[in-house]
């Protein structure tokens, strides 16, 4: 599925909502008030920046995808001056060093005279501009140019708790952003389309707008990017996961002639799946083997999480060639299935229920269907609860706590886990969160302070060390889709929501409400409880 030539993303101005900093600047507030990209031949109301360590910071309010707009009115001498913009998710990057990774945060500029110039394509929301040279720079404004879909709000959230509704928002919001020319990861970095990053993306899409076209168009353009008997991003699990969407996909659309597009990839993939399975179930695989980044030092872990996976992919590839009339290869993939799951692993022994990689493994295995969820629940993923978790594989720890009956403490994790990023300033969640980052660190929407942690600076591993750390990262949205999934409780029983299932399920929640797309038109449900602690739906 080829994507139009037209860009259905939409260019917006955003003018800034504070003027942060600044250095040798007079009469910075215009700033806030010039929301007018066209340049003059005359002097005009200006932010008039004087010497070689002028500068500004500014802050545009929210995380955006686009680049910046700066309006410059008559130089001196008729002359270009050499400038250095940066950008950033937080105040503490755009006023540090930034990575430049995948897109440029920090470079250089040239402020010609009596013009209007955009400059960057990013993800941010705070810009810094600094002169280079001693002259004097008339800046008439500076507003961000955004570069973002809108698609249609059908999916929608409330309930009780206000913060889980904020977190609801917020996760769509990150998921927004991150639908550009295909859905990336995330809008500063990889700015790529990483199958496993899709999961939890798509299952917000789902929940929040529906059936978007940006969705196959994202999963054929790895496909077709990926000839068998390679692994999609040269990653097997990766692969496994562009077979669930498939799956999630026809359940969500019921899309036959799609589906059909399907069929010579999966009759590839599906026998190399299997293949991976060696005597005595043990798995041997090719290239790199990855759950999520902070699993990864705890490898044992890996390999009982890629062994409940590949039990749950097969599942779904012999759901997909059921409805294909692929038979035999169905059968043969409920076959491996079986056999996957008569030597499942066993949930991560007691003293190692906080060790790195061990919710993520329960999670999975309860998923698949390899362990009991209430004993997943008690012995590893309820002990502990806020240690070891991921923004990424958060989402299935939700969904394995709330099959065992421990909604209550999925809300829990919501509230404080997630919501800590809030707390800290943010507008979108982030690549990669560890509670005990929050302790004594500073908003990333402040100047970083002396004795105050700069959680941005100082924090991350792995691929997100530093002002690296991507702060728009869509597979940080899974409350979002969860919340949607498991509080409403909307479940589909037939591909294309011919026949669902209501099954709310509230925990401490007095009242919750919403609609979730379906290719039939939404659904909109309302769950109250009444005196005797009853749900009663509507």
């Amino acid at each position: 599925m080829n994507p139009s030539p037209i860009d259905p993303r939409i260019r917006r101005f955003l003018a800034p909502t504070r003027v942060m900093w600044t250095q040798n600047a007079e009469n910075p507030a215009v700033l806030l008030n010039n929301n007018s990209g066209q340049a003059l031949a005359q002097p005009a109301p200006s932010c008039q920046l004087r010497g070689p360590n002028a500068g500004v910071l500014l802050d545009f309010g929210r995380e955006l995808h686009g680049g910046i707009q700066l309006v410059v009115g008559p130089i001196e001498g008729n002359v270009s001056v050499r400038a250095r913009l940066r950008l950033g998710e937080s105040a503490s990057e755009a006023m540090g060093q930034p990575n430049n990774n995948h897109a440029n945060h920090d470079f250089e500029i040239l402020l010609a005279p009596m013009s209007s110039q955009e400059f960057g394509q990013s993800g941010f929301r705070f810009a810094r501009l600094d002169l280079l040279e001693d002259a004097s720079v008339p800046l008439v404004a500076a507003r961000a140019v955004t570069l973002e879909r809108e698609p249609m709000e059908i999916g929608s959230f409330s309930c009780s708790d206000e913060r889980l509704n904020h977190i609801w928002r917020v996760g769509r919001e990150t998921v927004r952003l991150c639908l550009q020319d295909f859905i990336w990861d995330g809008i500063k970095r990889d700015r790529l389309v990483w199958m496993g990053d899709l999961h939890p993306e798509i299952a917000v899409v789902l929940r929040c707008y529906g059936a978007l076209e940006i969705v196959p168009q994202s999963l054929d353009w790895v496909r077709d990017h990926t000839p068998l008997p390679d692994w999609m991003n040269g990653i097997g699990s990766y692969s496994m996961w562009w077979v669930i969407l498939q799956r999630d996909w026809w359940l969500q659309t019921g899309d036959r002639a799609y589906l059909e597009e399907q069929r010579p990839y999966l009759r590839g993939l599906l026998p190399l799946l299997r293949a991976q399975i060696g005597e005595e179930s043990v798995i041997s695989w090719r290239g790199w083997t990855f759950l999520d980044w902070p699993s990864s030092s705890n490898q044992d872990a890996v390999a009982m999480g890629l062994h409940a996976l590949l039990s749950w992919a097969l599942e779904c590839g012999a759901q997909l060639c059921e409805a294909l009339g692929e038979d035999e290869l169905a059968q043969q993939c409920c076959q491996s299935v079986a056999v996957l799951r008569r030597n499942a692993p066993a949930l991560p022994p007691a003293g190692e229920e906080n060790r790195a990689g061990s919710k993520q493994t329960a999670a999975l295995l309860v998923l698949a269907q390899m362990a009991d969820a209430q004993t997943a629940n008690a012995q590893v993923l309820s002990q502990s609860p806020l240690e070891n978790l991921s923004t990424f594989y958060g989402f299935y720890t939700l969904q394995a706590r709330a099959l065992a009956g421990d909604m209550h403490g999925a809300l829990d994790v919501i509230r404080t886990y997630w919501g800590a990023m809030l707390d800290l300033g943010a507008t979108t969640f982030w690549e990669h969160f560890e509670l005990s980052w929050a302790d004594g660190a500073g908003r990333i929407d402040e100047l970083p302070e002396e004795g105050k942690r700069d959680i941005h600076r100082d924090c991350g591993e792995y691929c997100y060390v530093g002002l690296r750390h991507s702060f728009c990262h869509g597979w940080a949205a899974g409350p979002t889709a969860f919340l949607s999934d498991f509080v409403l409780g909307v479940q589909f029983l037939e591909a294309g929501g011919k026949r669902v299932k209501i099954a709310p399920h509230l925990g401490d929640l007095e009242w919750a409400e919403g609609d979730f797309p379906t290719p039939l038109g939404p659904i909109h449900v309302r769950h109250e409880k009444n005196e005797r602690g009853e749900v009663v739906s509507q």
